[in-house]
């Protein structure tokens, strides 16, 4: 049963040196780790990676992009106050909140909390295209889940967004295993080229080592591209502390496609088409899809994907052509072209992959759900899950892991 997998047996001894600080000056000039359907793995160049993917392929990227999320406050007292910007709470769509002028309210974590009892905190910064300094007041209001709290934003500059004021008074919040503080090189480091819809307090990193010469490579052996959005919540970096994975509580993320993506992925899917997602952002969307479409055709129209439900026979026993047309059909009737929708998805060994073929992604922590999902994916070989063949193989020729490490281009194992 897959609630009963010990997070324990995906650990793995990753040296510290393994983790660069910084990223390659070229972005596609990084290792890619090839494992190929045969089981047999290979050393590349990410520059390589249009020539490996199978005729016909499609490729799906995630287009969000990365917000200056810390924001650090200072008290009279001289006590730091950081706050992280989580997910907008009023609006709650995150195209609004950052268009709102003069206030807003957002779940945030709060550093060195218990130095701001009461009171608003204040930061004087300077917009873009203002001629004047603004004010930044933040007020907090109520504990929400965990220890995050929901605080109100307010400017004294009703003619500025809040756009302009997290970019003026944030930093990039760049991962905690860096081990550093955020720099200038990170605003444009920690962004795909493609980034576009702000929302992100964590990188899509598989995406970094994207370049234009790479999309024009893609173009030139008939992959075509499409995206979606997910915005990736901190919670990506939530160490699973329980001893088996059915304790831990998955994050929910939110993410949005257009009719235009799911009628091209019908399309390829009808025609039996290899589909490649380009991180694990891109794949959680991905999947999720089907589990939306097959509630829509029950009757819930809630868009949310709970953590168990691909497990679950009474959740999962659909066609996925059949679900994917039936979010074609309820764009039709809502009128819409964009659907935003909400997923807590758990892909561990044991799930059923629906939608994705080939995967581009990075290498991850020990004992994190994202290697429980890259495991799934990989299978087992004679007995031994595939991950720790190819987790060895780079560890042994000097691959660089996580963020802003190298990459790989994993396919499932085929007999």
């Amino acid at each position: 049963m897959v609630k009963e997998i010990k997070i324990e047996d995906f650990d793995y001894n990753l040296p510290d040196e393994r983790i660069p600080r910084h990223p390659l000056a070229q972005r596609d000039a990084c290792k890619l780790l090839l494992s190929r359907p045969d089981g047999v793995v290979a050393h590349r160049r990410f520059s390589d990676l249009p020539a490996l993917l199978p005729p016909g392929t499609m490729l799906v990227c995630n287009d969000t992009r990365v917000i200056n999320a810390r924001i650090t406050f200072h008290k009279a007292t001289g006590s730091r106050i950081e706050v992280f910007l989580l997910e907008p709470i009023e609006p709650s769509d995150y195209v609004l909140t950052f268009q709102n002028r003069g206030r807003c309210v957002w779940n945030c974590l709060v550093g060195n909390l218990k130095r701001w009892k009461e009171g608003a905190l204040t930061l004087e910064i300077n917009p873009e295209g203002c001629d004047i300094p603004v004010t930044l007041y933040a007020k907090r209001l109520n504990p929400t889940e965990g220890n995050a709290h929901a605080i109100e934003f307010t400017w004294d500059n009703p003619g500025v967004t809040f756009a302009s004021v997290v970019e003026a008074a944030g930093f990039i919040p760049i991962p905690p295993y860096l081990k550093r503080e955020s720099e200038q090189s990170d605003t444009t480091d920690y962004q795909t080229v493609y980034a576009d819809v702000k929302g992100s307090v964590a990188a899509p990193t598989a995406g970094l080592h994207f370049t234009q010469t790479v999309f024009d490579d893609l173009a030139a052996h008939n992959i075509p591209v499409g995206k979606l959005t997910l915005h990736v919540g901190a919670g990506t970096f939530q160490p699973v502390k329980s001893e088996t994975i059915g304790d831990h509580p998955m994050h929910t993320e939110t993410f949005s496609v257009t009719r235009d993506l799911i009628q091209r992925l019908i399309r390829q899917k009808k025609s039996n088409r290899p589909l490649a997602a380009v991180g694990t952002t891109s794949v959680r969307t991905l999947e999720s899809l089907p589990y939306i479409g097959a509630a829509i055709m029950r009757g819930d129209k809630s868009m949310h994907v709970t953590q168990w439900e691909a497990y679950e026979p009474t959740t999962s026993g659909f066609d996925t052509i059949e679900a994917l047309e039936a979010i074609d059909r309820y764009f039709a009737e809502q009128g819409e072209e964009s659907l935003t929708a909400s997923t807590a998805i758990m892909i561990a060994p044991g799930f059923k992959w629906r939608m994705v073929d080939a995967m581009v992604t990075n290498f991850h922590q020990p004992q994190s759900t994202l290697l429980l999902l890259v495991s799934s994916f990989l299978g087992e070989e004679n007995g031994e899950p595939r991950w720790r063949v190819v987790y060895k193989e780079a560890l042994e020729n000097g691959y660089r892991f996580l963020s802003y490490g190298d990459a790989c281009l994993f396919f499932p194992r085929h007999e």
